[in-house]
């Protein structure tokens, strides 16, 4: 039996966020018990049943792979979303240097524009290349794939001509976000590829998931074009406090929206993987975005006490 998983390690540790995000621990916390519970007790199998029972509303029956790759993917970024809350960062952006012992491919150094575009490329392209893989597979996997590389691709523009870099980027740093994002973005592809010949579930959630990933997209994309504004020629390297669009409720509205686009993403998938890689991304953000408000509050004095992390009044 797996007591305390790491998801509810890091809402303990963030105890504001707590009972919005419960129902998710709650949900991933039956799948644990799915995975790990195998009672041969009357009482025990009607609780599994009653979990897969559940599950399979909102889901495609999972491979025993992608189950176990779900569970550790949500761990693991739990477990990096707690390690932020702790003060151990991934070292990029204004969090380079700080927090963590140096490695020596922390040494080579890469200019963050570089970086960025080289981390993005590989789950851009393979979002691009899934079109030719996996063709005529219906129209939710259209979907997908069309959300995957829009997603991707729309993060490899902005390293080249949005975003406006003040530092560089050690070379694990990259190689890490880099395996990451390929990893998943090929995963949620492959785990879709697999669900055909299916039923459907049946609680269709794609056509609200489309909605979530536009309102994602447009919502990031604006709140990066305004940071990149603060910066107002390439010469300035200067940090400033945001102005405008939920940067006047929260300090880091862009993590809000990919969030909410990649829920959209997991409401168009509809697979295990998807929800998992989503709630990771999720705590890990939210983790991101509590240093990102303490780091503020450390270095300007007239910060807006009242300006949250990353959920407008709550979080």
């Amino acid at each position: 039996m797996v007591e305390r998983p790491p998801w509810d390690i890091f809402l303990q540790a963030v105890p504001i966020v707590r009972k919005p995000l419960e129902p998710y621990a709650i949900y991933f916390s039956s799948i644990l018990r799915i995975a790990t519970n195998h009672s041969t007790s009357a009482q025990g199998k009607a609780q599994e049943k009653k979990d897969q029972t559940m599950l399979l509303n909102f889901i495609f029956p999972p491979s025993l792979f992608f189950t176990a790759t779900s569970l550790l993917t949500v761990a693991s970024m739990a477990n990096g979303g707690l390690a932020e809350v702790r003060g151990k960062h991934v070292q990029y952006s204004k969090f380079f240097g700080v927090g963590s012992q140096a490695s020596a491919a922390s040494t080579i150094m890469l200019p963050s524009r570089a970086a960025m575009v080289i981390l993005y490329a590989p789950a851009f392209l393979f979002g691009v290349t899934s079109f030719v893989l996996f063709p005529n597979e219906g129209f939710r996997f259209l979907l997908l794939k069309s959300a995957v590389t829009i997603h991707f691709g729309k993060r490899f523009f902005e390293s080249l001509f949005i975003h406006k870099y003040s530092g560089k980027m050690g070379l694990d740093a990259m190689i890490t976000i880099l395996v990451s994002y390929l990893v998943s973005s090929a995963s949620m592809i492959y785990s879709q590829h697999l669900t055909q010949g299916f039923p459907e579930p049946p609680i269709d959630l794609k056509h609200p998931g489309i909605v979530l990933f536009l309102v994602g997209v447009i919502g990031n994309f604006y709140h990066h074009y305004l940071l990149s504004k603060l910066r107002g020629n390439g010469n300035d390297k200067e940090y400033k406090i945001p102005k405008g669009g939920l940067f006047e409720f929260v300090i880091c509205p862009h993590y809000l929206f990919e969030v909410l686009g990649f829920w959209g993403i997991s409401f168009i998938a509809q697979t295990l993987y998807a929800f998992s890689f989503t709630l990771g991304c999720t705590l890990f953000l939210m983790g991101r975005s509590y240093a990102t408000r303490r780091w503020y509050l450390s270095k300007f004095e007239d910060f807006p006490k009242g300006v949250k992390a990353m959920i407008p009044l709550i979080f």
